[in-house]
């Protein structure tokens, strides 16, 4: 048998993370809109979660920051002139349009792309489609630079498939593996692919559509009958849980959710079961953690990963941990010898305050040896790759950034120059477009 290892590409979070409130349907990004964030502490809350799970034996990898602020698409809607002159008029006509071409989203790399293992598709190869994100303006834009960081970090084209993010907007939009679970009895061997799917409730709209994730499904060469498309819940949707990820996740054997994520329970449960008669539910129940409780805390926003004994651990924000309901679930559930053996709980906060718990942070891919080998090992972290990066961090990032510094030229001056500092460190060479 071929061995498949679980390696997770964190995002990099860039200097320009902020808290513009830009999310429609983001509780946390509504809630502290305005408020002043902390980049260099973001940054270094993600690194140091990365170098924890390193520790516990797991692989990890990273994707960079995209280039902020987008001065293409600020050009492209009329603004004229040098790059400064750019910035200054957008942000005294359109500040609304200069946040967005700001925002430091793509650190949420569970939305950058829907992964299919090799072992999964019928052509053998590793199957990545970029999300369009077609949802909210401000990751929308994101989506061709992250098929081309993909393509950047995986370039073995006899291993890899890329496939561009897909046509069509809103319409078919496609919001990447937050909606995506694959289940298995182990990574290594065949598995079969949960696709969830919302439709609009009375409050917030849908952003994940089922035309979406068909067409993802059909691109990765996926066998029909392992794929399982079922559709998220209204109430949840509604409560907060923007994507699945909110309300459930998907690792091996197991299935970790809330009792309301899905809109028709007893059918998708039917269906999972029968395509993976191997699977472990582990449900929380509305009476033990509610839905308001399952979005404030993050408890599903967490990774569950697979440790190299076999046993699987949770991967948790502090807020569960300081929510009551959501805490003592966990305890119960690592206490009741079923197959979540412990729970490791991380600082996020600067991403949580923004809607991004640890599964945000992360997009899980399966890699055998030869993939792994066959990728740009710039990518994958050890203790000292991250120390270099928590020094390129310390040196470029500020530590108080209000969304109305946004409107000043010298911020973007210091992002080019921390992102040029990056690519040296990564051999990226001028792979920014404000360096060519």
């Amino acid at each position: 048998m071929t061995l498949y290892h679980e390696v997770n590409f964190d995002g990099l979070i860039g200097p320009t993370h902020n808290y513009a409130g830009l999310a429609i349907g983001n509780l946390a990004s509504d809630r502290n809109k305005g408020a002043t964030s902390n980049p260099r502490a973001a940054v270094l809350q993600g690194l140091a979660k990365m170098r924890a799970l390193t520790k516990l034996g797991l692989r990890q990898g990273f994707l960079p920051p995209q280039e902020r602020p987008r001065l293409d698409i600020l050009r492209a809607f009329g603004f004229q002139g040098t790059d400064r002159q750019v910035i200054d008029a957008a942000a005294r006509v359109a500040p609304d349009l200069l946040a967005n071409c700001y925002s430091a989203s793509s650190m949420w790399t569970a939305n950058a792309a829907t992964v299919a293992p090799s072992i999964d598709a019928e052509d053998g190869k590793v199957h990545f489609t970029a999300a369009n994100l077609a949802g909210n303006f401000h990751r929308s834009i994101e989506a061709a630079e992250t098929a081309r960081i993909l393509r950047h970090v995986f370039p073995d084209a006899s291993r890899f498939a890329h496939h561009p993010p897909l046509p069509g907007g809103v319409h078919f939009g496609d919001e990447g593996a937050a909606n995506h679970g694959r289940l298995a009895p182990s990574h290594s061997e065949s598995g079969v692919h949960l696709f969830v799917y919302g439709e609009d409730g009375e409050k917030f709209p849908a952003r994940q559509k089922r035309a979406a994730s068909e067409a993802v499904a059909r691109n990765h060469q996926l066998s029909a009958d392992r794929c399982i498309f079922a559709q998220q819940s209204r109430a949840a949707l509604d409560a907060g849980a923007f994507h699945n990820d909110v309300v459930g996740v998907a690792n091996g054997n197991v299935l970790f959710l809330h009792e309301q994520s899905f809109e028709d329970r007893d059918r998708a449960f039917a269906e999972i079961r029968a395509a993976a008669p191997f699977v472990e539910i582990v449900e929380a129940s509305a009476a033990d953690v509610s839905l308001g409780d399952a979005v404030s805390s993050y408890l599903f926003n967490s990774q569950l990963a697979t440790l190299p004994d076999g046993s699987m651990a949770l991967i948790l924000p502090r807020e569960t941990e300081e929510n009551d309901a959501a805490r003592a679930f966990v305890e119960r559930t690592v206490a009741g010898n079923g197959p979540i053996a412990a729970a490791h709980y991380f600082d996020v906060r600067e991403s949580m305050r923004n809607g991004g718990g640890p599964a945000c942070l992360r997009l899980r891919i399966l890699l055998n040896e030869a993939e792994l080998s066959g990728m740009n090992q710039n990518f994958i972290l050890d203790d000292a790759a991250i120390d270099k990066l928590e020094a390129w961090a310390e040196a470029h990032y500020r530590d108080r950034l209000h969304p109305d510094d946004l409107k000043d030229p010298v911020f973007m001056q210091e992002t080019f120059a921390a992102l040029e500092a990056l690519t040296r460190i990564l051999g990226m060479g001028s792979y920014y477009s404000f360096q060519r």
